[in-house]
């Protein structure tokens, strides 16, 4: 019987299973169609990179504070090669404006689904402001407990992220379903964890060896997916 959901944040709830790679590839061929698919891919991982040493995003940052940090990291990088002269504001606004219209019309309606029947608990791979996140975009009532990879010491893709999160709802595994739009990340290491698993398919940056529970092209989705799990 599935008592709970545990849920990735980024790449789930704020895009629709549209990895954040992809998300800036559409944005700056848009608004900066003179930047290289090779110059943003190389600004996007060092930039994460940089963000995952700690202490540039503050637990009072909301989405769009760590978004505009993000990006400004990337023009950094952009303006220091040849691919000067971004217009960050625009990106972010564009950015910005698609994940809330995303978790508005799609992400917020199917987890107060979910809220009604199930027991829900982020797990996320963020900078310690996710409960300022949640608070942002309103979600912050839905869910009972938030692991947090810079707050618990681990991160995807180890499994024990995921045992965290059982551990904090009070359940065995098998009475827990992991959602999340990463293969690697996500649907492997929960499974090895011993959860039951739904892949968020979407614009997947991997899916290597990806056999989940269940599959959903939209988290609009995932309330129906769960329920035929009891059947």
């Amino acid at each position: 019987m599935i008592k709970a959901v545990l849920m990735d944040f980024g790449g789930t709830v704020d895009t629709d299973g549209i990895h954040w790679m992809r998300m800036f590839e559409q944005a700056y061929s848009m608004l900066a169609p003179h930047v290289t698919a090779d110059a943003l891919r190389d600004a996007y991982v060092r930039t994460e990179r940089t963000l995952g040493t700690g202490g540039i995003i503050g637990p009072d940052f909301t989405f769009r504070d760590t978004l505009k940090t993000k990006i400004g990291l990337q023009k950094s990088i952009l303006d220091a090669g040849e691919n000067a002269g971004i217009d960050a504001e625009a990106i972010l606004d564009l950015c910005y404006g698609r994940v809330c219209d995303n978790i508005g019309r799609v992400s917020r309606p199917a987890i107060e689904r979910l809220h009604r029947d199930y027991r829900l608990c982020l797990v996320t791979n963020f900078y310690g402001n996710m409960h300022r996140v949640l608070t942002e975009f309103g979600l912050d009532p839905f869910f009972e407990s938030v692991i947090e990879s810079s707050c618990v010491g681990v991160r995807k893709p180890d499994p024990e992220i995921f045992r965290l999160g059982v551990s904090a709802l009070g359940l065995e595994p098998a009475a827990v379903v992991a959602v999340g739009d990463s293969a690697g990340k996500d649907i492997i290491p929960a499974q090895a964890a011993g959860c039951r698993t739904v892949w968020l398919s979407g614009s997947a940056w991997d899916n290597t060896g990806c056999r989940p529970d269940a599959v959903i092209g939209s988290l609009a989705e995932l309330p129906d997916a769960i329920g035929r799990l009891h059947q």
